[in-house]
């Protein structure tokens, strides 16, 4: 395994185990829209992404990040593994910025938006992965995986009354870093399966409208 593939894994394994430990820790480092705006507490745009909730939440992201972080490692290298996980959390936070930048309360840790980052990149350039999902004991293709995500994350993000305790739009920013830099580093091999990356992105051109042409936001 990768040694920078390791020292992610472990670093969030700290980290968290801290931040459930140590309030203070916790508090301090967590996404916060109001920290962000008020006092420009920059750093949490990234901090949150070695946070989590609880066990499970860290388990679910490593054990994700364990089995596709190799596939992208070989697809592009350390340093691509690294922008893409690393390019997913702050996107993906940002896009929450912008989104809840009315909302003060609004808080999330978790490195859900790099490991969906990593996830999406992986399906670009092999969409015909297969992706186990609890309850279903044969493997779904990636594309298809990544339809439904796609749009059971727009639709729960855009209907916040149905509130699932989930950063969807986290997951859909980091998930959209992963795909586009996907498709920017190798080009050759997006155009071959364009078809199936464009049924995938089809949820994620519906909220694109949604969000910047109607302006249906938080």
């Amino acid at each position: 395994m990768s040694i920078i593939l390791i020292i992610i894994m472990a670093a969030t394994g700290i980290i968290s185990y801290l931040g459930f430990s140590n309030g203070a820790i916790f508090e301090k480092y967590k996404f916060s829209v109001s920290a962000i705006q008020q006092r420009k507490e920059y750093l949490r745009l990234l901090s949150s992404g070695f946070l989590h909730a609880d066990w499970m939440h860290l388990i679910f992201n490593m054990l994700t990040l364990y089995f596709f972080g190799p596939i992208v490692i070989g697809s592009f290298g350390e340093i691509g593994f690294v922008i893409i996980y690393f390019g997913s959390i702050l996107l993906g936070n940002l896009f929450s910025l912008y989104l809840y930048k009315n909302q003060a309360w609004y808080s999330a840790i978790g490195a859900s938006g790099g490991v969906s980052g990593i996830l999406f990149a992986a399906i670009a350039i092999f969409p015909f992965i297969g992706i186990y999902m609890f309850f279903i004991p044969i493997p779904i293709p990636g594309y298809i995986f990544g339809a439904l995500y796609f749009g059971y994350s727009v639709y729960m993000m855009l209907n916040p009354r149905q509130h699932d305790n989930i950063g969807h739009a986290a997951h859909l920013g980091g998930a959209f870093f992963g795909l586009v830099y996907a498709v920017a580093v190798a080009p050759a091999q997006a155009m071959e399966h364009a078809i199936y990356l464009g049924i995938m992105a089809i949820p994620l051109i519906y909220m694109g409208y949604m969000v910047f042409v109607k302006k249906r936001i938080g």
